[in-house]
């Protein structure tokens, strides 16, 4: 029987009016892929939350597409806090594609959207809950569900799992919606953000390719 599907976006529109009413601006990790998928996010977020991204993304198969992916994403928050009402921050995580490959062994032939995605989402996840409690972050979460390939259930199902496990909060949120990835179609335009057309494995370039 499946899950009833809950509304992710609802429940941090809720969050944020509790934090208008504070005084205290609470930190967040947010795990960001690249900076198109981060953009929108950064935009919507930055007024709310002292925000450090965390770029950790051992799946990334190739070296060069990792770098260029890594420098953009810091090149963009130095665009974005020219503007921003809260500074944000950068967080480089270690770059091992063992640990992906560990992670997704015996799932290599299943297509992207499957359970090999959903260990993908668990391994960064995870590394990103457990930095953000190391660092003593209010809250953890991540940027991926600002894409329409990505799960958003179960992003917000990893992520409400490690809260309970690790003890620390975790941000709850679906960006994709009220437009969310439309609008990081219209910032990567605007600020000529380099947007690949895969995830980051091999196997999402290889589905691409053959489709």
């Amino acid at each position: 029987m499946n899950k009833p599907k809950i509304n992710y976006q609802v429940i941090l529109e809720k969050k944020i009016k509790e934090i208008e009413k504070s005084d205290y601006i609470p930190t967040l990790l947010l795990h960001s892929c690249c900076a198109p998928c981060g953009s929108y996010v950064l935009e919507y977020l930055a007024d709310y939350f002292k925000i450090t991204v965390y770029y950790y993304n051992p799946n990334i198969t190739f070296n060069d597409e990792y770098q260029k992916r890594y420098v953009e994403q810091q090149e963009f928050i130095k665009t974005v806090n020219k503007t921003s009402k809260n500074k944000i921050e950068f967080l480089g995580g270690e770059y091992d594609t063992k640990e992906f490959y560990y992670k997704i062994r015996g799932l290599e032939d299943i297509r992207e959207g499957g359970e090999r995605c959903f260990e993908c989402f668990d391994l960064r996840l995870t590394r990103t809950a457990k930095m953000a409690k190391e660092l003593k972050f209010d809250y953890f979460s991540t940027a991926l569900s600002i894409s329409p390939l990505k799960n958003g259930q179960k992003i917000n199902e990893i992520g409400i799992e490690l809260e309970e496990r690790l003890g620390i909060k975790f941000l709850r949120a679906d960006f994709k919606k009220k437009n969310g990835y439309k609008r990081s179609i219209e910032l990567s335009r605007d600020h000529n953000l380099y947007r690949q057309d895969y995830c980051g494995c091999v196997y999402s370039k290889k589905e691409r390719e053959e489709d």
